[in-house]
């Protein structure tokens, strides 16, 4: 999950731009890491050093190791160690950004650092996220956008965050929610929680990127938007919002009932002042939640 937001952050920096973002994250899964990348995220090479190995390949037929090497910069160990280590999607994301010309490597050198110093990720294992250094992560969030959260919402956004990772993929950026009055929807999937605590969420997507969301939920390969696809997509509300109920019961003794996913047929939907909206950028396309909870 500290990968995930490290889009947002550059969005909150203005560094970057939404398009860019964008364009950047549907690069994600056809890119491979850089050797490069990596040296600048281990510190063992800043950005000036990997600049002129890269002017260099375009002088000499070597790969970058073999330069560094030769230049002194890397030894052989540390390019075993480099290739070896798992790579935190966000150095990925980054390295698209610098390859559309979005930043330079110098700026993403910069930007790792104050984005690891800002969220404590400074020596942190990344495979192991810790719960609440998320939590704190996804409070932050809403601080930015000036909007109240209770610890409920943290819980079920947190979860939310989880699922996709789990189900559809981590290749995400999490944006900065909004508050919204009336929203335009797409193909719009609701579901209400009643109880000690009220919940109405929803999801809302295009159709064609209902079938790519639907398509990796399933492991299926949809071509058309029809009753599976709709179907899915549902089935992963349902999910999540049955895990959310499972969750509240335990962590806060909080009885919650769940209605069945609904499609909302508005064109354009009438929102409540408790309601947020949370957009998530896949490579894929956008998908939007809509969550009111109090």
């Amino acid at each position: 999950m500290f990968s995930q937001f490290f889009g947002s952050y550059l969005l909150r920096r203005e560094v970057i731009t939404s398009e860019q973002l964008a364009e950047a994250i549907a690069k994600v899964n056809e890119a491979h890491i850089k050797l490069g990348t990596l040296a600048i995220h281990s510190g063992y090479m800043v950005a000036t050093e990997v600049d002129e190995v890269c002017y260099l390949q375009t002088r000499e037929d070597k790969r970058f190791g073999e330069i560094a090497v030769e230049r002194g910069y890397l030894t052989e160990e540390q390019v075993t160690e480099l290739l070896q280590n798992q790579t935190p999607y966000y150095l990925l994301l980054g390295q698209c950004l610098v390859d559309i010309g979005a930043i330079d490597n110098t700026e993403l050198q910069n930007y790792i650092i104050d984005y690891e110093s800002e969220n404590e990720l400074v020596d942190v294992d990344l495979s192991y996220e810790s719960t609440d250094k998320i939590k704190q992560m996804i409070e932050r969030f809403f601080v930015v956008a000036e909007l109240e959260v209770s610890d409920y919402s943290i819980m079920y956004l947190e979860l939310l965050f989880n699922n996709l990772v789990r189900f559809i993929g981590d290749d995400f950026t999490p944006l900065t929610p909004f508050p919204c009055s009336e929203y335009p929807t797409n193909y719009c999937v609701a579901q209400k929680l009643s109880g000690q605590v009220n919940c109405e969420s929803r999801i809302d997507m295009p159709k064609e990127v209902a079938i790519e969301f639907a398509s990796r939920f399933v492991n299926e390969d949809f071509e058309e938007f029809d009753d599976y696809v709709q179907a899915s997509v549902e089935d992963f509300m349902n999910l999540h919002n049955g895990l959310f109920v499972v969750n509240m019961s335990n962590s806060y003794s909080v009885e919650l009932s769940l209605d069945p996913p609904t499609v909302d047929a508005n064109d354009v939907l009438e929102l409540n002042d408790s309601t947020f909206i949370l957009p998530i950028i896949y490579p894929f396309g956008t998908i939007h939640l809509l969550v009111s909870l109090g």
